[in-house]
């Protein structure tokens, strides 16, 4: 390529360049209504790949002014700018909405934020947003945790949660000895289900039997492929369900 050539091309960027800062102004004029309109109804394709992400961060930008979050994450998620959905969360965290600021993180890929705010909301006992962070970075050791707190503080639900996105069948057969303890049938149900231990099922299925919980009794012996004690409950009960 000679010199007329290489001031040609170097004419026709800066040309190129002005016409993108005319459009990029024109629409920031106009981007008052653009919002009113809705990021979702606002069609950008006609430009290119550059000016698209200035103005969709612009839109990011007018979003927050406007105090309204989740629309500038959208704005943020579709330009990728990573480093402003952070912000956000550090927003929504400041104001304890730890669910907001964690999904905010999660969909930044910020993995040192999901640390510190899964250990911040497991020291305040905030069990489902701890759960939701340490899920979001596959933090096996502190989910167990914090599934070990729940069934200590017999957080039942947050505990079969946990454990079986573990796959952990023995910790899901301890939830359901204590939920049993605790003559909570249905989480106790739940977690010899998830746990896939016939024997303990069957063994509940006796229990609410004997309580005249017949219908959750045939569901037990039903899940623990109990076939005669299911027939029987079925047959001698079947109008007490």
């Amino acid at each position: 390529m000679d010199i007329l050539e290489t001031m040609a091309s170097a004419v026709e960027s800066v040309n190129v360049l002005k016409q993108q800062s005319v459009q990029i102004e024109n629409m920031r004029k106009i981007l008052p209504a653009l919002l009113e309109k809705g990021l979702d109804n606002v069609n950008l394709s006609m430009f290119d790949e550059s000016t698209r992400l200035v103005l969709l961060n612009s839109f990011g930008e007018e979003y927050v002014r406007k105090g309204r979050l989740q629309e500038a994450m959208k704005a943020f998620i579709l330009a990728g700018n990573h480093a402003r959905i952070s912000d956000i969360g550090i927003d929504y965290e400041r104001v304890g909405l730890f669910e907001n600021a964690i999904e905010c993180y999660r969909l930044a890929g910020n993995h040192e934020k999901l640390s510190k705010i899964g250990s911040k909301c497991l020291e305040d006992g905030k069990l489902g947003a701890a759960i939701q962070a340490f899920r979001a970075i596959d933090d096996v050791p502190r989910l167990a945790s914090v599934g070990d707190e729940c069934l200590r503080k017999e957080k039942y639900d947050y505990a079969i949660e946990v454990f079986s996105s573990l796959n952990n069948k023995q910790k899901l057969v301890e939830v359901g000895d204590k939920a049993l303890r605790e003559r909570q049938l249905g989480y106790a149900s739940k977690a010899f289900e998830l746990a896939g231990n016939s024997e303990k099922l069957s063994a509940l299925g006796d229990v609410c039997l004997r309580e005249n919980l017949i219908a959750t009794a045939l569901q037990c012996y039903t899940l623990a492929g109990n076939h005669m004690m299911a027939q029987f409950v079925e047959q001698n009960f079947g109008r007490q369900k």
